[in-house]
């Protein structure tokens, strides 16, 4: 959580650019998509950390209360939460890709919006779920359709889906084409226009898929 005493609001699912500035004056930015709805009292990002990474291992180890960071934003007009005429919205995230997801689904529950919404999430494993028990209470009181996709290991009797989404697994998972779904797609480069080729194949309008790519993180 961040105390943003200047910040002048957002919309659900756009970005920030942090960066961090060394004191032999070396700079380092990334961008991170905001994980709290407009209606959420304090801003929030929700960080992988890389190990190789620049700014994640200091977000994630060394940022300590009181820190300050530099922000830009809120940055993004395109990928941001639309209420479409069919009133679905399917949602197919790969790893932290589920991030801006978080908002949208929060912003969708606090607005009181009628969409219906169906999220595949693509994860390497039940630890690797990011925000698990918030989408699974999600899921049981009945705001959220929720498919996850476990890629490399799952538990003893796990009977969801496994490995990675392809054709055949979004044409078992979306809507159909004739539902006409806006689909947001967000994850590392490959998994998202992996997702949004095998749509189109499928019968998706291309019109209708917006996407939101990182660089690849082995999901």
């Amino acid at each position: 959580m961040l105390d943003a005493p200047a910040w002048r609001g957002h919309l659900a699912g756009q970005h920030v650019d942090v960066r961090l500035t060394a004191e032999d004056g070396y700079q380092a930015q990334r961008s991170y998509s905001i994980a709290s709805a407009p209606e959420d009292p304090t801003l929030a990002l929700t960080v992988e950390r890389l190990a190789d990474g620049e700014v994640s291992p200091y977000l994630c180890d060394v940022l300590a209360p009181g820190d300050e960071l530099e922000l830009r934003g809120p940055i993004g007009g395109y990928f941001v939460w639309q209420l479409p005429p069919s009133s679905r919205v399917l949602l197919v995230a790969g790893g932290s890709g589920v991030v801006p997801f978080r908002a949208m689904l929060r912003h969708r529950l606090a607005s009181g919006s009628p969409a219906e919404v169906r999220l595949i999430y693509s994860a390497r494993s039940l630890v690797d779920v990011i925000y698990r028990s918030e989408l699974e209470q999600l899921a049981a009181d009945g705001a959220l359709d929720l498919s996850l996709v476990l890629t490399r290991e799952w538990p003893e009797g796990w009977t969801g889906p496994r490995g990675r989404i392809d054709r055949s697994a979004l044409g078992e998972l979306a809507w159909p084409p004739a539902a006409s779904p806006l689909v947001y797609a967000c994850g590392p480069s490959g998994f998202v226009e992996t997702a949004a080729n095998e749509l189109v194949a499928l019968g998706h309008e291309a019109a209708l898929i917006r996407t939101e790519r990182f660089g690849p993180t082995g999901t």
